[in-house]
């Protein structure tokens, strides 16, 4: 596998384009309700849009980014971009971390350094970060095929490239997808995974369920209901809406931002839970790469086609309450060494920059039981 080093460098003269086409948004209307039912309200879209054009500083994040060992890698005929931090201890434990939508490489950052370096050397990993294929800066696919399957295989390649004859791997929304089909394709070489959105069908045989699971179920029914049409767009159509989310910057943020607003876990103000100017990284990832429209084909790829396949490798599974939430019973029946399971009082979607510290524990604590 050929490996070079990378580094992000976004020219100045994209930061102004980005200023100009914001100073030149046609607002539309402001919504007719009082709540967030009709979508993102315009005050907030506004207000972010206004921060954004004159004081977010993505030089900032770039120059976080850039602080960082990045690589890229030609895997099955495509550019894969991944942050490599090797932990100073030795022995550390390999692990794989993937995002999903509407995410990147960014997700993971603050957890990144308690990982590698922590207290105590056993809990040590060698971490491995790359942008999905579409995503960030990975090459997006100029053909079909790239699904949730193939991205897994990619995963293994680019683990073996790294010279880990085993390893351990972490995944939420399309991430866990990824690692759960690794641990389907790649079973005899992990040591073990964690999972956070974790999904499974009812088993054949008759399980009981609880009251908490009926209310996961009866959430997950009303999320399909109100908030699954951007789904169904880029499941469905993702060229169509990808020009709108290519050229309009506020299109985009309206796009991102609702979802980091609504599958995130605040009972007080959002911006706690989620900096403003962090909620602006991830959206400046997708405009300044141009991969909103190649993102969203995963979706199209893979959405409702990935099989469901029963994994045997050790599994831990932490379900956060602001995220889906499916029955015990049958993710036990899919993952058949289910050895962790742990439903946190508070997160979301996003642990990663919700509750880095919860993740961070939470993966230890995991992988403490199998390595």
């Amino acid at each position: 596998m050929n490996v070079t080093e990378f580094e992000v460098t976004v020219p100045e003269s994209s930061v102004d384009d980005l200023r100009a086409r914001l100073s030149l948004t046609r607002w539309p209307d402001a919504e007719t309700v009082s709540d967030w039912s009709q979508g993102a309200p315009l005050s907030f879209v506004r207000s972010l849009a206004e921060h954004w054009e004159h004081k977010y500083d993505w030089r900032a994040i770039e120059a976080k980014l850039n602080s960082l060992p990045q690589f890229r890698a030609e895997i099955d005929g495509l550019g894969i971009h991944f942050l490599h931090v090797r932990s100073p201890h030795e022995g550390a434990t390999p692990l794989l971390l993937t995002h999903g939508w509407p995410g990147s490489v960014l997700e993971f950052l603050d957890v990144i350094e308690p990982l590698t370096n922590p207290a105590d050397p056993a809990d040590a990993f060698h971490v491995v970060v790359p942008s999905l294929p579409g995503y960030g800066f990975s090459d997006r696919p100029a053909e079909t095929g790239w699904g949730v399957e193939r991205i897994a295989r990619a995963w293994s390649s680019l683990m073996t490239g790294l010279g880990y004859e085993r390893y351990a791997a972490h995944g939420g929304d399309w991430g866990s997808f990824v690692t759960a089909e690794l641990g389907h394709v790649d079973a005899s070489r992990l040591i073990g995974i964690h999972l956070t959105m974790v999904f499974a069908g009812p088993p054949e045989a008759q399980v009981e369920l609880t009251q908490r699971d009926y209310a996961g179920l009866a959430a997950l029914k009303q999320f399909q209901a109100t908030e699954a049409g951007y789904s169904a767009i880029q499941m469905s159509k993702p060229q169509t809406i990808g020009y709108g989310l290519q050229d309009s910057p506020v299109a985009l943020l309206a796009w991102i931002a609702e979802k980091y607003y609504s599958w995130t876990d605040h009972d007080r103000a959002f911006e706690e839970v989620v900096p403003v100017d962090k909620l602006l990284d991830a959206v400046s990832i997708y405009w300044f790469t141009g991969t909103a429209t190649s993102a969203a084909r995963l979706y199209w790829e893979s959405h409702n086609k990935v099989s469901m396949h029963q994994v045997s490798v050790p599994t831990g599974v932490t379900i956060f309450p602001k995220d889906a939430r499916m029955p015990k019973a049958w993710i036990e029946a899919r993952f058949t060494d289910l050895r962790y399971w742990n439903d946190a009082e508070v997160g979301g979607h996003f642990p990663g920059i919700e509750r880095p510290d919860v993740l961070v524990q939470e993966l230890r604590t995991f992988f403490r039981h199998v390595r």
